[in-house]
């Protein structure tokens, strides 16, 4: 298969005025892209927002929307979004490290923790790494160990199909416009009663490449790597056990295609307070695992752990 071109920018799309500014940061290999929303004051509370698997840093306007005087970032993790051209490894450790140097690049000192998805596991391990300049941690439907699958957790060597699945699939096809790529997600159950402007922004800024031949930024290799990471294991855990930070974990009741066997059990906090006994968990009324950022019932859900850390 060949190699679509990367375009820092983006390809051609509806362009959003009131989207945040894009910061770009020297990272190993290159330049990881994010957004910033909020004031540029260097005194303003800093709140780094970490996007799920296949996602970047458009899933947050909702959240940054709802703290006015919150200096939100959100970056397109290292094989996503406008990130996607940084080299392997990928990874929950590199993601850290990457988002550890984007904290210094800003001059940000302390800083609340926020992640979906898979952004949660990466920002429980960048609270590992940083310590206490780290204040306060969010996990949104992510960030507790999954359990394995029926097949057993995905070996070192599995393929992007393997660990993937029909999510692969979806990373390789190609869109002749934006339009044609919004009518693919309009069909998905759990935008069925969500969509929205929001959505909508979310879904132009995922393309990549050109008409008609767009296709979702994310590489299938990040995916799968990162993928492969999610069910624990000695180094997740100890990270786990190592937190001393308030930490609030948000619980959507439907999974990602909407239905009623959500990604987490609704004992998953309860079993995972042997390894965090201070964990504190919500779960969030009538959301599925996107919505539970991308609608606004969810991204007031999020806004509240925010502030009840605090608090």
């Amino acid at each position: 298969m060949t190699t679509a071109t990367r375009h820092p920018s983006g390809p051609a799309a509806p362009t959003d005025p009131a989207g945040p500014r894009t910061v770009r940061v020297p990272v190993d290999g290159g330049e990881l892209t994010c957004g910033v929303w909020g004031p540029e004051d260097p005194e303003a509370p800093v709140v780094l927002a970490v996007h799920g698997i296949t996602a970047h840093h458009r899933c947050w306007p909702l959240v940054a929307e709802a703290m006015p005087g919150v200096r939100v970032v959100a970056p397109d993790l290292r094989g996503r979004g406008r990130s996607a051209g940084l080299p392997a490894p990928y990874g929950l450790e590199r993601h850290a490290r990457d988002l550890e140097q984007v904290l210094d690049h800003l001059g940000v000192r302390e800083v609340t923790l926020v992640g979906h998805s898979m952004g949660a596991f990466v920002v429980l391990t960048l609270a590992a790494l940083v310590g206490e300049r780290a204040t306060g941690l969010v996990l949104v439907d992510g960030g507790l160990p999954l359990a394995a699958p029926a097949g057993g957790v995905p070996s070192p060597t599995a393929t992007p199909d393997d660990v993937l699945g029909p999510a692969a699939q979806r990373l390789r096809m190609t869109f002749e416009s934006h339009e044609a790529y919004r009518d693919f997600w309009r069909e998905h159950p759990a935008f069925a009663h969500d969509w929205s402007p929001v959505v909508e922004g979310y879904v132009d800024y995922d393309l990549e490449g050109e008409a008609p031949r767009l296709r979702p930024s994310a590489a299938v290799a990040a995916v799968a790597a990162d993928a492969a990471q999610l069910f624990g294991g000695p180094t997740y855990e100890q990270a786990m056990r190592s937190l001393t930070l308030p930490t609030v974990f948000l619980r959507a009741p439907r999974g990602l295609m909407d239905e009623p066997q959500a990604l987490y059990a609704p004992d998953a906090a309860e079993r995972a307070r042997a390894l965090v006994p201070h964990l504190r968990d919500v779960e969030v009324d009538d959301v599925n695992h996107y919505t539970i950022v991308l609608a606004p019932r969810g991204a007031e859900a999020v806004v509240a752990a925010v502030r009840d850390l605090h608090a």
